[in-house]
């Protein structure tokens, strides 16, 4: 009987892989990070700012924590530019007391400020930055941006906005984060062959907090997963950087890929036999576009064959996953599955990656799925 199945061979199943006023990383395989001291100054920013008297010590106060939190890698950042925010409404208003019409581009100022460079806000694709801890799970709203070339923490490959309305709660936004994020890296790192069996899909989320302000936002990254280490070089892998042999065959290859995404949560296909034949039928179906894009490109005189031997083996194995989607038994769709997945991971993909100079290793990178801890993350 050929192999159950699930997140095996280079197709792991998904989804892979959130503090009161900022977003949160996520990730479900690690637990909380170490921490690192919080600045007794950026507190006293934080608390002379609430109370708003005395503000341009309190202002003071937050500048000088925020120059000594960078230095040492305290936490408290949100601490202190808070402090600094609200001890600079305080001044505002006192200005008002003296003039008009200036109140409103103050605050304005200050507020941009808040979300803007080195803070979790201001990431955007194609950033490589370090975290102060040097971890991706918990709360943080510190982060410096540092050229890819360096080592970093993470690197972000897409970000996309929440609707409106009220605050939907921790698991139904991990929720979309899970399938927007795993689905949106392809865009980004389109080669999952290339990509390093120690690196993984995490994500930035707003909080409950962070919600009420506006914050929408969910930021998709690459991380590594082993908090001990960390990214050296850019995992872009796109359109931009891809000669346009190699950008068609991984459009191609995207078909098959996103199909094995989609495999049933059920660990066993006798839990689910409605469900893992629908899937077989997705997969045929993703295979039949594969070899429509294959067929349709004229490859270069050193690819044009082992391209040719792939795409048969592809005909044969959307005909056998056809099958399994139409069997009436067990016995007939582990038969059909079985010649099918073989037949998706034989060498003949590898014959035709090393024709076109892409990666022939086949990635292991074991498969998030329903496994991993009950940690939702890190919040910032």
């Amino acid at each position: 009987m050929p192999p159950p199945p699930g997140p095996q061979g280079p197709y792991p199943e998904g989804p892979y892989p959130q503090g009161p006023y900022a977003p949160q990383w996520g990730h479900p395989l690690t637990p909380y990070p170490r921490q690192a001291p919080v600045s007794g100054l950026a507190v006293a920013a934080f608390v002379l700012g609430v109370l708003c008297f005395v503000p341009a010590v309190g202002l003071v106060l937050g500048l000088v924590a925020l120059a000594r939190i960078r230095k040492r890698g305290e936490r408290g950042k949100g601490f202190a530019v808070a402090g600094c925010v609200l001890s600079s409404v305080g001044l505002a208003l006192w200005v008002l007391t003296l003039s008009t019409g200036a109140a409103g581009d103050f605050w304005d100022g200050f507020r941009d400020a808040a979300r803007g460079e080195d803070t979790a806000y201001s990431l955007e694709k194609g950033q490589c930055f370090t975290t102060p801890g040097g971890s991706l799970q918990g709360v943080t709203y510190d982060v410096d941006e540092v050229p890819c070339t360096r080592e970093h923490d993470g690197e972000v490959f897409a970000a996309f906005d929440l609707p409106d309305g009220s605050y939907p709660g921790d698991t139904e936004i991990t929720r979309a984060a899970d399938d927007r994020c795993y689905a949106l890296q392809d865009g980004y790192a389109m080669d999952r062959w290339a990509l390093p069996t120690d690196v993984d899909v995490y994500y930035l989320t707003p909080t409950s907090g962070s919600w009420r302000t506006g914050d929408r936002e969910i930021t998709c990254l690459f991380g590594n997963t082993d908090e001990r280490d960390r990214l050296t070089g850019s995992l872009r892998n796109d359109g931009a950087r891809l000669d346009p042999d190699q950008h068609t065959y991984l459009l191609a290859e995207g078909y098959l890929n996103r199909a094995m995404d989609e495999v049933p949560a059920a660990d066993a296909v006798e839990g689910d036999f409605a469900g893992y034949r629908v899937w077989a039928g997705q997969v045929s179906e993703a295979l039949r576009g594969e070899i429509a894009v294959l067929d349709g490109h004229d490859w270069p005189a050193g690819a044009d064959r082992p391209v040719a031997e792939l795409t048969e083996d592809l005909r044969a194995a959307q005909q056998e996953w056809g099958r399994a989607a139409k069997s009436a038994d067990l016995d007939a769709y582990f038969e059909h599955y079985g010649k099918g997945y073989d037949l998706v991971v034989a060498d003949s993909t590898v014959t035709a990656r090393k024709a076109l100079g892409l990666a022939t290793t086949r990635p292991d990178h074991g498969g998030g799925g329903e496994s991993g801890g009950d940690d939702p993350g890190v919040e910032v």
